[in-house]
């Protein structure tokens, strides 16, 4: 390691300086969001309206419904804008820790985190947000005698916890080859833990998704192949035993 040990209070504010360059990068991106917020739902919202029987659409219950609701999308928004200052300001933090040759791996921990955690959140928009919506909205509707009128408010909630949650999962083979790297992990310990992953897996998507069978396995499963991948990343690319870093 090339850089001097830091006393605890120095840790504590160089944590504090990058929390608030993250959270800086995040309010300018709330700010730029904000603007577009109502075409923003627009777009979040062509699932749900897809699924939605003729005659119904969504609707907000309280006066103060939309204006929140376009608060948090364009929060939501901002922060996927200031994802990379915020992965970045991480990586910085936990640098001074690391080798020389895992500290040249900055650009491709931002470029990897970003771009898994699109892929997550679109894949999770594009292919599992039309079958979950539909799935409800005509299991709601199914007696006949009951007419969908959604909460714009509510709807968004949910898609914000469903965005997060696909990517986060898909995070998962970049958190893998980090800690692959510097050597916390490696593939025969993962390996050895997966029908562990596997459990784990089914419950975070019973507690992440709504309460049907397909949404928690759309969770599920993506989290146990990219477990899988996480095994082979691991095993290429893991700290060798012996080896200088």
């Amino acid at each position: 390691m090339s850089d001097p040990p830091l006393s605890l209070l120095a840790h504590l504010e160089e944590l504090r300086r990058r929390l608030i360059i993250a959270a800086c990068a995040w309010g300018i991106g709330f700010l730029a969001c904000y603007v577009f917020s109502e075409e923003l739902f627009r777009y979040i919202a062509v699932p749900v309206r897809a699924a939605l029987p003729g005659g119904s659409s969504l609707v907000f219950i309280s006066a103060t419904e939309p204006f929140f609701t376009y608060l948090k999308i364009a929060a939501f928004a901002g922060l996927l804008a200031a994802l990379p200052v915020i992965l970045w300001q991480a990586w910085l933090f936990v640098a001074p820790g690391l080798y020389a040759r895992e500290k040249r791996l900055a650009v491709p921990f931002v470029l990897s985190g970003c771009l898994c955690f699109g892929l997550g959140a679109y894949f999770g928009f594009s292919c599992v947000f039309p079958v979950i919506f539909t799935f409800l909205v005509g299991f709601g509707t199914g007696a006949g005698e009951i007419s969908a009128m959604l909460s714009m408010g509510a709807y968004l909630s949910l898609s914000i916890r469903l965005l997060f949650s696909f990517g986060l999962v898909f995070e998962l083979p970049v958190v893998i080859f980090f800690l692959a790297r510097m050597g916390l992990v490696d593939h025969c310990w993962l390996a050895a833990r997966r029908k562990y992953a596997i459990v784990l897996a089914f419950v975070a998507g019973a507690i992440l998704t709504p309460p049907d069978v397909f949404s928690q396995t759309a969770i599920a499963l993506p989290f146990v192949l990219l477990y899988e991948v996480g095994i082979v990343v691991a095993r290429i690319f893991g700290k060798q035993k012996g080896g200088e870093e």
